[in-house]
């Protein structure tokens, strides 16, 4: 998939695809990266398919729910998901064990400022629920975390995306 076609996906079916694209992205299924599909949204926004405070509202919330599903997994799964997980993508183990580090130290702020890291901010969710990490307290950091990230990256696509965007494609 490129970048068209997940622009056409956006132009077809709206916020519906932001949801679906950004909640697999937290979920950390393999797609694009953040750093394209939330610049995506903002120019899809900035084009007048959605406003941008709603496009972000929409990032947000996939992102919390992906990463809810990923905490639940780690809580319910425990161990044995993250040993399966990490057999798949063994290059994930460093990082991983960073996180459990992180919160072990850190907590709430661990999951904050893990939410502003690329890659460690989607896998955070599953250490955070295997070391039964208090919901509503990993829920709030979460929240905060996305929220920020999301909102810098929609808006600098809302702002810059467009030329930004003729650059990238025209080569």
């Amino acid at each position: 998939m490129d970048i068209s076609t997940l622009s056409n996906y956006f132009e077809l079916y709206g916020g519906m695809a932001i949801f679906l694209v950004v909640l697999l992205e937290y979920m950390n299924l393999p797609g694009f990266p953040a750093g394209i599909i939330l610049p995506l949204a903002g120019i899809y926004a900035a084009h007048g398919g959605l406003n941008l405070f709603l496009a972000i509202a929409i990032s947000v919330l996939a992102g919390e729910v992906g990463s809810w599903i990923l905490y639940f997994l780690g809580m319910y799964g425990g161990n044995a998901f993250m040993n399966m997980y990490l057999k798949r993508f063994p290059k994930h183990k460093p990082a991983v064990e960073h996180t459990f580090d992180l919160i072990r130290r850190n907590g709430f702020y661990g999951i904050f400022i893990s939410k502003l890291i690329p890659m460690v901010r989607t896998l955070i969710s599953i250490p955070a629920g295997v070391l039964k990490m208090e919901f509503v307290k990993y829920s709030i950091a979460s929240f905060l975390g996305i929220t920020l990230w999301n909102t810098l990256f929609v808006g600098a696509g809302y702002i810059i995306g467009e030329p930004v965007l003729n650059i990238i494609t025209r080569g």
